[in-house]
């Protein structure tokens, strides 16, 4: 019985922001094309088919270690790395994409982005190999270009191969950390069971061919059901819908399973809802030796097979999203193909009268990508859609803000605000956080909410009277009562305008009218400080009090205990040694409202906890 036929793999790249995605996908193009084989690499759209022939001629120095001998086509390339566009590789439980590639900066190590990746393949479940990128920033390497990784560490010093051992291990440990086993190529003994790291530098060109025989060899071994190639109708999912000049707006798709031809009806989520239309053309781009003679880039061809990547020409597309699944139906099956498109999309676009975040982006995938993420930090969501952030959307979050002000905002990926939208939020003060990375999106929606809610807490904190030491200087009276103006020395602490004030006995003097220094008025002064202070209150000296007399802001017992509990990382350790005193002369002056206070202000300074 013969072997099935299998298609071409869809392999994607991540990684985080400058570890040399797109580097080592330039790499792997150029070395496909350096082998000066017949086809040595397909260009389709969006993708790029390394075929078989020439991932094994690349690894043909390898045979000893890694003998390989293919069934598969070749390996299709997306061309486009990064989240956002794996995000769009989505299909009902999982991805389109057959395998991934991370990279990770072996010098730099494991990055925020990274993380993300790990995250959004265990979502899609999509198996994944390390490439270890950039090798030739160890520290001594000495490069030797376009040989795979097993020679040329050889070449390598004991010292340089030393850290290179650390650096795969330091890989190992973290992502062990994650639950995840690996180990370099070389000593994994189940591929389905240890995450294969393969060094690898895209600069020179080593390991490149490692990798491509691990990629190949994995898709060939263990995904071979997966990989049927199937006769009947096309299954998809659209990269993107844009505008070509002379033919309208086209349709940018990955075919992943099955034909499409011309004429076929194919079924794809729109804005309002399904979009019903007939293939009327598709185009790939003319083999790289043609290109140069001809003035199209295109060439029009009658159907293309899994795996590829096809530019779509059909009427009714303006309204179709990016990351839509795109399935070829009979008419007997149009109904049916309709619902399932409609409950797809109703599972990722919602809008709710919950309490949540509003959250636009580009397409469906990333879109989905985002909740996602946001769901596993435990952040709601009230509205999820596609599209420019409009007027209904800032009125959706300002609903929201006014019962949690953490959660009124609207997340913008790589999306417009529209005219109306902002002259909403003029008036509404919505706060929009936009980005055109997933993670950056996230981490400055964390940050926000961090800093506003350091804010808040500040604004609490400065209604509440915080302990405050002063003397006062003799020679520096200025006026004897109603108000008292005299010198000062802050001894230590804060003090405040409208602070009350008590003698060092606890009694209550006044309240602090204003603090100056010259003839400007001041809203805060600190230990060290020497300003002026008016009094108000039943105070005159030579009674109440004389010139050198220590005095105190009067924290009432409530406060001080809010200081220690609430903002105890923002109270100052001379501010902590003043409310201890503060309190010992309340309680010893018999207010047992401030025993509590006093037992825990002792307790902090004991263990230094400030």
């Amino acid at each position: 019985m013969s072997s099935p036929r299998l298609r071409q793999p869809i392999v994607v790249v991540l990684g985080h922001v400058d570890h040399g995605k797109t580097s080592l996908l330039d790499k792997i193009r150029r070395t496909a094309i350096a082998t000066k084989e017949h086809g040595g690499m397909t260009q389709h759209i969006g993708a790029s088919v390394v075929p078989s022939e020439v991932i094994e001629k690349i690894a043909e120095p390898l045979r000893k270690v890694i003998p390989l001998k293919l069934t598969i086509p070749g390996l299709l390339f997306i061309d486009t790395p990064g989240h956002e566009l794996f995000s769009n590789l989505r299909r009902r439980g999982g991805s389109v994409a057959d395998l991934a590639i991370l990279v990770v900066d072996i010098v730099e190590g494991m990055q925020p982005q990274t993380y993300e990746a790990l995250e959004l393949l265990r979502a899609r479940r999509t198996p994944f190999v390390v490439a270890a990128n950039k090798i030739d920033r160890i520290h001594g390497w000495n490069p030797k270009y376009d040989t795979p990784f097993i020679n040329s560490s050889q070449a390598q010093s004991e010292r340089v191969k030393r850290e290179l051992e650390e650096r795969i291990y330091a890989l190992v440990g973290k992502l062990y950390e994650k639950g995840l086993p690996a180990e370099l190529f070389l000593r994994v003994k189940d591929f389905t069971k240890q995450v294969a790291i393969v060094p690898v530098s895209a600069k020179t060109g080593e390991g490149i061919a490692e990798l491509l025989a691990i990629i190949a060899g994995l898709a060939q071994r263990y995904m071979s059901e997966r990989l049927r190639y199937a006769e009947g109708p096309a299954r998809g999912v659209v990269l993107e819908v844009k505008e070509q000049q002379g033919l309208g707006v086209v349709a940018d798709a990955i075919i992943y399973d099955g034909v499409l031809r011309v004429g076929d009806l194919i079924v794809l989520a729109g804005k309002e809802g399904p979009v019903v239309t007939r293939v009327r053309g598709l185009l790939m781009p003319r083999p790289m030796e043609e290109i140069r003679a001809r003035e199209t880039r295109f060439v029009n061809v009658e159907e293309v097979t899994a795996a590829s990547g096809v530019r779509i020409v059909a009427h009714n597309l303006e309204n179709v999203l990016a990351g839509s699944p795109l399935n070829a139906v009979t008419e007997e099956e149009l109904e049916k193909a309709k619902e399932s498109v409609r409950e797809e999309v109703k599972s990722i676009i919602t809008r709710t009268e919950s309490i949540g975040l509003v959250v636009k982006a580009d397409t469906l995938g990333t879109l989905e990508a985002i909740v996602e993420a946001l769901n596993k930090k435990g952040v709601a969501v009230r509205v999820a859609d596609v599209g420019p952030v409009t007027r209904n959307d800032v009125i959706d979050a300002s609903i929201t803000a006014k019962l949690n002000r953490y959660l009124g905002v609207i997340l913008a990926f790589n999306v417009k605000i529209l005219p109306e939208a902002e002259e909403e939020m003029a008036k509404s003060g919505v706060k929009v956080i936009s980005n055109n990375i997933i993670y950056r999106l996230l981490e400055d929606y964390d940050e926000w909410v961090k800093s506003e809610k350091e804010a808040e807490k500040r604004r609490a904190l400065d209604a509440l009277v915080r302990p405050g030491k002063f003397r006062i200087l003799p020679g520096y009276v200025f006026r004897r009562s109603d108000p008292l103006i005299v010198g000062v020395e802050v001894l230590g602490g804060v003090l405040k305008p409208g602070y009350p004030v008590m003698d060092s006995q606890g009694r209550h003097l006044g309240k602090i009218m204003a603090i100056k220094d010259r003839d400007k008025s001041l809203a805060e002064v600190r230990t060290g400080a020497s300003i002026a202070v008016s009094i108000q209150g039943r105070v005159l000296l030579g009674r109440q009090v004389e010139e050198g007399d220590v005095l105190y802001s009067e924290v009432p017992a409530d406060h001080a205990q809010s200081l220690l509990t609430d903002y105890l990382n923002l109270v100052s350790q001379d501010e902590l040694m003043v409310l201890r005193e503060i309190v010992e002369i309340k309680y010893k002056g018999g207010d047992k409202n401030y025993l509590t206070a006093l037992m825990k202000v002792k307790k902090v300074l004991e263990e230094g906890r400030v």
